[in-house]
């Protein structure tokens, strides 16, 4: 059984900083994975995600320079740290972990597979 545990939200004023943290179980952690963001009233977005093809992470344009996302293998845990927060980054951030079907798009949510359950990150200005 698949389990993505996240953790590592709050409330921030901008400026601040935050790690947040996805535990897996129960699927190859080979998979990549990439944290999306969804605000009141907006259409859920990757902020920061692993490729297939191992190369650089994306970042989305709003978030470069500021996230970085990582991994531990030996915890299976994906993190994502985020730097000089921003209001505009107040969300429900959600790890998933990507299919391995064939076809997929590194930047559309039907492209994962398995999602966690989210967790709010708020910050004031």
């Amino acid at each position: 059984q698949v389990q993505l545990v996240e953790s590592g939200g709050g409330l921030v004023q901008a400026g601040g900083s935050l790690r947040l943290s996805c535990a897996a179980s129960g699927f190859p952690f080979t998979n990549p994975m990439g944290w999306f963001r969804q605000a009141p009233g907006k259409e859920r977005e990757l902020a920061a995600a692993f490729r297939w093809s191992g190369g650089s992470p994306y970042y989305a344009d709003s978030v470069k320079g500021r996230f970085t996302i990582s991994r531990d293998n030996a915890k299976n845990t994906v993190y994502l740290q985020m730097n000089s927060l921003k209001p505009e980054d107040t969300a429900v951030y959600y790890c998933a972990v990507r299919s391995g079907r064939p076809g997929t798009v590194l930047t559309d949510p039907s492209s994962y597979d398995y999602w966690g359950q989210g967790t709010q990150v708020t910050v004031s200005s």
